[in-house]
């Protein structure tokens, strides 16, 4: 799996394929969540976002770690009246804020933000 991640799409994909026709056998949920989100798979390597930021925007660490903080902060409130959840959650978030590090691969940033405004209008254009 390691070395179809590397591929590119068209072949990556092909061998996520195979992969899955292996396991259908003997394992067919595996085989079925390994084809469930294939096409989002392999959003890295379709835009050719630089290798250094694959490590960090490959996983959802970097949406999970945040809110899981904000969870433990505000897990021993008990009472919660209106328009405290919105308070209570953003006071969290700044707390988490002071933990943060920077992003593996923070110099290729600019990168994806070119490859990302370049490929905004071709994505509206598909969403319409």
């Amino acid at each position: 799996m390691r070395a179809a991640w590397k591929l590119n799409p068209k072949e990556g994909m092909a061998k996520f394929r195979q992969i899955a026709a292996w396991l259908e056998h003997n394992y067919p949920e595996a085989a079925a969540a390994l084809l469930e989100g294939l096409q989002e798979c392999f959003t890295l390597n379709r835009l050719d976002v630089p290798h250094s930021l694959h490590r960090c925007l490959a996983t959802s660490n970097l949406l999970h770690n945040p809110h899981s903080g904000v969870r433990s902060r505000t897990r021993r409130v008990c009472r919660w009246r209106p328009g405290m959840p919105a308070r209570w959650s953003a006071a969290a978030f700044l707390e988490m804020e002071k933990s943060f590090r920077k992003i593996m691969g923070y110099r290729d940033l600019w990168a994806l933000k070119a490859i990302l405004n370049g490929s905004q209008p071709a994505t509206r254009e598909a969403v319409a």
